[in-house]
């Protein structure tokens, strides 16, 4: 598999070295000669020194032949033109842009991704973002679909005896239009839900959908649930909190953002009325005290300033935060805070860089399938699957598949968004399958698809 990686910076290097190992052939371009430099030295790649917007660079990078393009360069422009114009030059080869500003993924007027022609547009920020919202939304979560930037959300719900919906079939239940029952857990056993199933007390329910619309049926089957309200504290009101309080965008979660720049805290009280935004130094442990910080259930450190964000958290986690989750920026800082992480009293650490590098490590793996979570308390996993163009399953509506037992399809993503499939949904070439199976019947529904 041909990959050409523009930018050499840290994303690309570790890209580019993870990639290296898997015996993938990559050509570097950087129009920095040190930086350049540092990735021929130390990594078995090809490297260029050029402009990797350039139409004249990527031919002579043989773009033509390339299966995978990925600009990851730390300017947004640059990314963009550069997978256009891959595009326009080879229009077989899958293209993936790094994108820091948010305007590019606002389609209210224009839908950037598809008037460029780019496969995939990933910002760091946002896919951080995502990863502090899993523990946040729900801490005994089974899985986000992280393709989908957050939107599509899985679930595992006890159902309580208080629950309304219980000992009738789903067919006589209404449940929002995005949002699905994939299976239920019965005295240890799983059964993949279909129309007929009866949801009984203390059954185990995973829950598949549109994230801000999975509560609603959440509450449906424990209404206990709609009662706890989350005390989230943001340090910072940098692009990773801007992403963070869409994300929460439910009124369970009271969010305060503690921001010193007053420039930032008008802005973000213009943006989002229904927070607190309070103007203040957070390394003070006078203010902590002041805010009564340690009441607080989760307290996010997500500044760019990694000493703050450790020294912060550790500060909160003094204070008696129950879940303290830190940004680490630079990534001399990981391993040592990462061995660090429980005396720290640190729950979580998240990296921009990691990331996006993951996401960007999934999106062009060449294995038929990838597990992304494991359901508790059974054999059963939610799998991803990229459907080939030679499967027998293009063109085919999704009802019109037979599918192995115990089997369920959790949603379809495709180029420029992610759904909750119905029946009459047609299966593409290129869509990446994301379902719900079993070790015994992994391998038919892999066949299907890939």
């Amino acid at each position: 598999m041909k990959v050409i990686v523009v930018g050499a910076g840290e994303v690309g290097y570790y890209l580019s070295e993870v990639m290296s190992q898997e015996k993938f052939d990559i050509t570097v371009i950087d129009l920095d000669p040190e930086s350049a430099a540092k990735v021929d030295e130390e990594l078995d790649v090809h490297v260029m020194i050029g402009n990797g917007s350039s139409a004249a660079m990527l031919n002579k990078a043989g773009v033509s032949t390339a299966d995978f393009v990925i600009s990851v360069t730390s300017d947004d422009l640059t990314n963009l033109v550069c997978c256009s114009l891959t595009k326009a030059l080879n229009d077989r080869a899958i293209t993936i842009a790094r994108i820091h500003d948010a305007t590019y993924a606002d389609h209210t007027l224009v839908n950037y991704q598809l008037h460029f022609g780019i496969d995939h547009l990933l910002n760091p920020e946002a896919l951080c973002a995502v990863e502090i919202a899993k523990e946040i939304r729900n801490p005994g979560r089974v899985a986000i679909e992280n393709f989908a930037r957050g939107k599509i959300e899985v679930q595992q719900v006890n159902v309580s005896k208080s629950a309304k919906i219980t000992d009738k079939p789903l067919k006589e239940i209404t449940l929002p239009s995005e949002v699905r029952i994939a299976s239920v857990i019965r005295e240890g056993k799983l059964e993949v839900a279909t129309a007929n199933t009866v949801i009984l007390p203390d059954d185990k329910v995973t829950l598949f959908g549109l994230a801000d619309q999975i509560g609603k049926v959440k509450t449906m089957l424990d209404p206990a649930s709609s009662m706890d309200q989350v005390r989230v504290v943001l340090f910072g009101g940098s692009d990773i909190a801007i992403s963070l309080i869409r994300l929460l965008n439910n009124p369970r979660f009271k969010i305060r953002v503690l921001e010193k720049d007053s420039t930032i805290c008008k802005d973000l009280a213009a943006r989002f009325p229904n927070v607190t935004i309070i103007r203040g130094d957070a390394t003070s442990r006078r203010l902590l005290e002041e805010e009564q910080i340690g009441s607080s259930d989760y307290f996010v450190a997500c500044t760019k300033r990694d000493e703050y964000n450790v020294m912060t958290g550790i500060q909160a986690s003094k204070l008696g935060v129950k879940h303290v989750q830190i940004v680490i920026n630079k990534p001399d800082y990981e391993p040592l805070l990462n061995n660090m992480q429980d005396t720290l009293g640190v729950e979580l650490l998240v990296s921009p860089r990691l990331a996006t590098a993951n996401e960007l490590l999934r999106l062009i793996s060449t294995k038929p399938s990838l597990e992304l979570a494991h359901i508790p308390d059974s054999d059963a996993k939610i799998i991803q699957i990229r459907v080939s163009n030679r499967s027998a399953a293009v063109g085919k509506r999704l009802k019109d598949i037979q599918r192995p037992d115990n089997t369920i399809v959790i949603s379809i993503l495709h180029k420029y968004n992610a759904r909750v499939p119905t029946a009459d949904d047609v299966i593409l070439a290129g869509d990446r399958i994301v379902a719900l199976t079993d070790d015994e019947h992994e391998a038919d529904l892999v066949d299907i698809f890939a």
